[in-house]
């Protein structure tokens, strides 16, 4: 499944590796590598096998479950996706509490009591996916799991997640897209060692 997904996020551009001529992150990091999972939900096809991808992970690691909660914005139709295909109730959360009306953080379904698996895009350090998890636990959800479309193995969102005692559950991982990427003759060994000490960079 990880290569198979890692060849839909490539085909699509919804993740790029650019060694030579990196990226600028809205931090104003230079990277040589730039995620944009949106993309997905433009495709048709590539946005249905990712559902499908999700609903066999979950069903796999966590088949009792009750609701499924997406993280604002990007987990939110991904999060629709899946609560279509398993016949779940959805929810969303957001960022921070809205500063009128009910002055809601969760919209949609009730999350108190239920078992809730917590849908991301992307894991870059893991953290605004850590603070949706906590607003869930806050609300009386059993978090059983994050699931994700892809993560860039981070070893400090690892910990984080360790240490959250959450486990998170990607699609695919950039080891795998890095390896699809050689196959494909998309960039070099010398252009993957690249992309890696940049990761491991991130950490320190």
């Amino acid at each position: 499944m990880k290569q198979r997904v890692a060849e839909i996020l490539l085909n699509i551009n919804a993740v790029e590796l650019s060694p030579d001529a990196p990226f600028t992150w809205a931090s104003g990091i230079q990277s040589p590598i730039y995620c944009d999972n949106r993309k997905i939900i433009g495709d048709v096809e590539a946005r249905n096998e990712i559902a499908d991808a999700f609903v066999r992970q979950i069903k796999n690691h966590t088949p009792d479950i009750e609701v499924i909660a997406g993280t604002s914005t990007a987990g939110i139709p991904h999060a629709a996706y899946i609560s279509e295909k398993l016949g779940l109730p959805m929810c969303y959360v957001r960022g921070s509490k809205k500063k009128h009306g009910k002055g809601n953080q969760i919209e949609g379904s009730s999350v108190s009591g239920k078992k809730v698996v917590l849908v991301e895009d992307l894991i870059s350090t893991g953290g605004s996916c850590l603070e949706a998890a906590e607003a869930l636990k806050e609300h009386s959800a059993d978090l059983m799991a994050v699931v994700a479309i892809f993560t860039y193995g981070i070893p400090s969102s690892k910990q984080a997640f360790h240490e959250a005692m959450l486990p998170l559950y990607t699609l695919s991982d950039l080891d795998t897209l890095i390896n699809v990427s050689i196959e494909r003759g998309a960039i070099t060994e010398t252009q993957k060692k690249t992309v890696l000490d940049f990761r491991e960079n991130l950490s320190k």
